[in-house]
Order: C-alpha cells, then structure tokens, then sequence
C-alpha cells in the first residue's frame, strides 16, 4: 500500500482502505506495524478516513508499552498531518514520553521525543525539554535542527536562548537542505520571531537559487509562498519569468500562491502602485485569467474541491468566488455522501450563501445519513448554522442530524461534542441528552484533560464556545438548571480587550450623544449579564423619553434576584422605571453577513435573540446602510438613528 501510494487511482485507493478495514476486523490480533503501515498509508495519499484511523488508534492503544518514542513520534506525525485527534491515545502518549526522558541521551531520540512532546506537556515539563535541548544542541545534525525548530514552533517556544541556538545551527546548515525543507525552516522563524539577520539574508539567497533551478509547479508556488513572507525580499527579472513560464500549468491552490505573493510585493513598492500595466500588473492579470479558465473548464467536482482547498486570501474571494460557485452548481450533481463533509466545509469558509447547494447537501445527507461518518455532523451541521440557512426539509434535516448524534454520544472527542452543541444552539436546538452529556462534572474533568493537549488555537476556541454554550442554555433552556460557571473566565477576557473605540463608532457615539441630549445618555461599549459586549446602549421611559444612563450589574452573584419574569425576560438587580427599556445599538459590519448578501450570520441572529430574552430592545445598524449613498451627512445620519431608536416596537 505504501509503495503504490503515489501511482493508485481514488477508486483503487478506497478499495485498499475497505481491505484494510477487514483485516482489522477479521485478524487478532492484528501486528502493530500493520496498523502504523495502514496510516502511513492515510498519510501518503493525503486522506483522513476515520473509521480506519479509529480502528488504527485502537490497535496502539492495546499495544502501547511496545511503541518506543521513534514510532509514537511518527504516530503523532500522522495524526496531525491527518488533523486526526484521539485524546485518550494522546493522554496515554504523553504520560509514557514523560517517563522516556531520562533514557533520552542520544540526540536523535531527544529530538524525537522534544517533537512529539514539547508542543502537548505542562510548563514545567517544557522547561526541563528547553533545559536539557541548550545542553545537547552542539550535537545535533541539520534534520535533528530542523525538527527541532518545527517543535519550537508548534509549541509557541519562548526560550530567546534556544532560539537563538537552534537559529545558529540552521544558519550552519542551510546549505543541505531541500527547497521544501526551508520553506518549513522559514515558516517557523517568522512564528518565532527569530531575530537573525543574517539567517534571513541566506535563506533569501537559497530560496531564488532554488526556484531558478525548479520546473515543479507546486514546488515554484511554494517558494514563490515563502519569499513573499520575507519583508527585505525584493523580486527581480529571473524571478517574475519562472512565475510566467508555470502559470497554463498551476493548479488553483498554486496560483492563489501567486496571486498573494504579487499583492505583497505590490503594497511594499511603492514606486508600481499606481502601475497596473507594470510588470507586477500583467503579471496578475495572467495569473487571473488562468484562473478563470481552469474554474470554467473544470468538469470533476472532486478534482475542483482539491485543488481549490488551500485557496484562500482576499484575491480567491474577490476574483474566483462568484466563479467557483458557479462551477460548483454546475457539478452539484456530483456532491455524493463520500465528498459532502469536505464540500460542507468549503462553504463554510468561504461564508457564501448559496441555497441550491446547501439544498444538495441537506439531501444527500438526509439520503445518505447512515454512511456519514460521526466526526463529519459537526462539517455538515456547520455551514448551515453560521450562515442562518434553514433547507427546504428543515425539521427533518435537523432531527437526522441530532439522532445521529444521540447514537454516538461515547464516540464523539470531547471537544467535538462542545462544537457540535453550539452549532446546534446556533439553530436553536437544545437536545436534552447532549446538554446533559456536556454540562456533568466528568464530562468537563475528561474535556479539561483535553483542552490541555489540543494546539493553542483549537483550546481557545473551544473555551470560547463552550462559555457561549453555556449562556446560550442559561438563557434558552433554564428548564434544564444548568448553572452559569463562565464569570471568572469572561472577566479574564475582559482584562485582556482593549477599550479604545474606532473612529465609526466614535462618530456614532457623538450622534447619539446630540440625539439623547447628552454623551451621559449612551455608554459606549456596555455589557450586559452573562458578558454580552454591545456597541451602544441607552435607556428610554414609557414615553420614549431618554434617561441617563444606570449600570447594570453583570456578575450573577451580585444579582439580588436571577428568575425569569412573566414575559419571558431576565429580572436583574437594578430596576428601571416601569415601562423603561434598555436599548442595545449594534453596529453590523461586513462580518455580521453572508459573503454575497445582507443575510446575517447565526451568531448575529443568536445575539439578537438573547438580548431581547435579557429585556433589550436590539436596533442594529448594517454596514450596507450607514455607508449608503442616501446616508451621506451629518442630518441624514442623525434622523436615521432616531428612526431606529424612538420607532414604535
């Protein structure tokens, strides 16, 4: 399987992973090497296919006193080049590396052992790791060097000593690397900010070198990638000709590359900006036109997804999007349950509300839903929810979802259950038992133990959405008397923003201020109970009449009374006159909606649905209008606002 790997069609590749498959189920015990072969596999051809990964996982958990620390580093590589994450294998992992590191003396073992457990260990682990890294660095070779600096990077190494030790290595042997190799080098001493000079200007020189000398499409873009992110880069003839010479042979994914790389060069010289029929200028516009005819002659969805997955930036969304929707309706036949979680995800990302194809994929899941796999509700649940889009057979898209989701409850990551219970929450769905399964005292031990082996940008966000699932079920569901254990965290947040106001909302402050007859009338970025932050917020009387502006208690335990009042709203501490109301004035940017439309976004919906259950009256100003043409002074701006606020409810 293996040495096939690169040659083999994708029928022929789904056929090998079936028999692999039924040698895990048929064979006992299965060898440990087979298992590592088999995902080795997943990994050459690029392909996550989770029923064999879990059935892989299974096999090293069961046998995991033989892995030594070279094959639970090759392991953990797979894993994460898959985005494969197990965290009791994990777990395990890291308790049997910690116990390796004494017998970790060679400096090939070290580095392995540095790479496979530096990014996941507790702070006084990663000391002793960057302690013992300083004392052996002199020994290691040029690979050992560059595992090295990919570890440091991953774990957000803040060592200046060992950074500026393993920069000097590289710097020795820089030479000896390939042109991937110092792309991988240059990537992680950006994120380290490695301040080395002369490591910088080399690099420069290899990179040109190298790409003078490639004919490799993906090779050349991906240089091409890296000089860009090196601002003392400049880009001359031979350089802009090898760019020419590949572009009829690019795929997407390259030139995007291209497309990014000319618009940085562009900001930086100042001297071609008003120059568009200048070198960087036709050079852009090739790599559009090629662009536009490989979009328009695609024919194979699957090949069109592929290639563009790892197009991104501001240039794939102002000039291929509108085209790659386009295509993708034409092939929208061809969205099948084996391609619909990545085609899902490819929606969500690009933020494009486009009903026919959010149609397809709610019908191929609700034909198909037996072969979806577990991990893969979350992608398919996703676009759906962020982008506020109910599918013709709405209630029973959704009950399908959630009763696959309530058959596998056990075999959901922690941290998945979290996301796929705010998505759901987005949509205004609260299924007991997950609730249930999230908000118990074990869930949250084992999630805590999770949270502390994820990458820091997957930890963060899943922090971030399980507090906001927290409020959501406070607010939606307090039937189900979960309790509000979020202040400490949201009060850290709050230390950590900044409060300085942007030049728009300062001018919308200001207007308001003349409309409510007073700057004391409206406080500038208010919060609320359960730490809603919003833009503006003034109170009105019975008779519409501005009040000055009262605080209201946002931490639960000063409330002198939390309860649910007739109407369904939140009863805080401080009361207002009867019949006064708060009124919340949230300014929607471009980010608030859908890429193509003035359709808000889920997260916009939801926030407006709990500051009304907290007693505001939300007015929400869209982008769209305040920057209209009809909006272009001062009185125009000033009766718009009154119109919004003193409206009849």
């Amino acid at each position: 399987m293996i040495s096939i790997s690169g040659v083999i069609s994708q029928s022929f590749r789904d056929r090998l992973i079936q028999k692999a498959e039924c040698l895990l189920d048929t064979v006992d015990p299965i060898p440990l090497n087979h298992a590592r072969r088999f995902v080795h596999f997943l990994r050459n051809v690029k392909f996550c296919h989770r029923p064999l990964l879990h059935k892989c996982n299974k096999v090293f958990l069961q046998n995991v006193n033989q892995l030594d620390v070279d094959n639970l580093g090759i392991i953990l590589g797979f894993y994460q080049f898959l985005q494969f994450n197990n965290t009791d294998f994990q777990l395990v992992v890291k308790q049997k590396l910690t116990e390796m590191m004494d017998d970790c003396t060679s400096p090939s073992k070290f580095t392995r052992l540095f790479g496979a457990l530096a990014p996941m260990a507790e702070p006084e682990v990663r000391e002793q790791l960057i302690e013992a890294s300083l004392l052996m660095a002199d020994e290691f070779d040029h690979i050992q060097a560059l595992c090295m600096i990919e570890a440091m990077q991953e774990m957000a190494c803040r060592s200046s000593q060992l950074i500026q030790k393993i920069s000097s290595l590289l710097l020795k042997y820089l030479d000896l690397y390939n042109p991937t190799e110092l792309t991988r080098i240059t990537q992680s001493l950006i994120m380290l900010r490695c301040p080395n000079p002369d490591l910088y200007a080399k690099l420069q020189i290899l990179l040109i070198n190298r790409l003078k000398a490639n004919i490799i499409p993906a090779e050349i873009s991906m240089l091409i990638r890296t000089l860009s992110v090196l601002h003392s880069s400049f880009v001359d003839e031979a350089v802009v000709s090898r760019i020419d010479a590949v572009l009829p042979q690019c795929s997407l994914s390259d030139l995007s590359s291209f497309a990014a790389a000319i618009i940085k060069w562009v900001r930086r010289d100042k001297s071609i900006r008003q120059s568009p029929s200048g070198t960087y200028g036709m050079l852009l516009q090739k790599v559009n036109s090629c662009a536009h005819q490989r979009i328009e002659k695609a024919n194979d969805l699957d090949l069109l997804l592929e290639e563009i997955k790892y197009a991104s930036g501001e240039w794939f969304e102002e000039v291929l999007l509108e085209d790659a929707i386009a295509a993708f309706q034409r092939l929208k036949d061809q969205i099948t349950w084996t391609n619909v979680v990545e085609f899902s995800s490819f929606l969500t990302r690009t933020s494009y509300l486009c009903p026919p194809l959010l149609d397809r994929i709610a019908a191929v899941i609700l034909q198909h839903s037996d072969k979806i796999y577990n991990s893969g509700t979350y992608s398919l649940l996703l676009p759906f929810a962020s982008l506020n889009y109910d599918p013709p057979q709405s209630e029973e898209f959704f009950k399908t979802c959630i009763g696959h989701i309530s058959c596998h409850l056990g075999w959901f990551e922690p941290h998945l259950l979290v996301l796929l219970a705010f998505v759901l929450a987005l949509t205004e769905y609260f299924p007991e038992n997950l609730v249930t399964a999230i908000f118990n005292v074990d869930f949250l031990t084992k999630l805590d133990a999770q949270l502390a082996i994820l990458p820091n940008t997957l930890n963060r966000r899943v922090r971030s959405r399980l507090m906001e699932l927290n409020r959501a079920v406070c607010l939606e569901c307090p039937e189900f008397q979960v309790p509000w254990f979020h202040e400490r965290y949201c009060q850290q947040l709050q230390q950590k923003s900044g409060g300085i106001l942007g030049a728009l909302h300062q001018q919308i402050h200001r207007l308001l201020g003349e409309i409510l007859g007073g700057s004391h009338f409206a406080k500038a970025s208010a919060l609320t109970p359960y730490y809603y932050g919003i833009d503006f917020e003034c109170i009105l009387d019975r008779n519409k009449k501005p009040l000055p502006y009262v605080e209201q208690s946002v931490v639960m335990a000063e409330l002198e009374s939390v309860h649910w009042g007739q109407d369904g709203q939140f009863a805080g501490r401080k009361g207002l006159p009867l019949g006064a109301q708060r009124i919340a004035v949230e300014f929607l940017d471009s980010k608030a909606f859908c890429k193509n439309s003035e359709h808000p976004k889920g997260e916009v919906v939801m926030k407006k649905r709990h500051l009304e259950i907290l007693g505001y009256r939300v007015v929400q100003i869209p982008h769209f209008e305040w920057n209209s043409m009809e909006l272009s002074s001062k009185d125009a701006w000033i009766e718009y606002l009154k119109k919004k606020i003193f409206e009849e409810v």
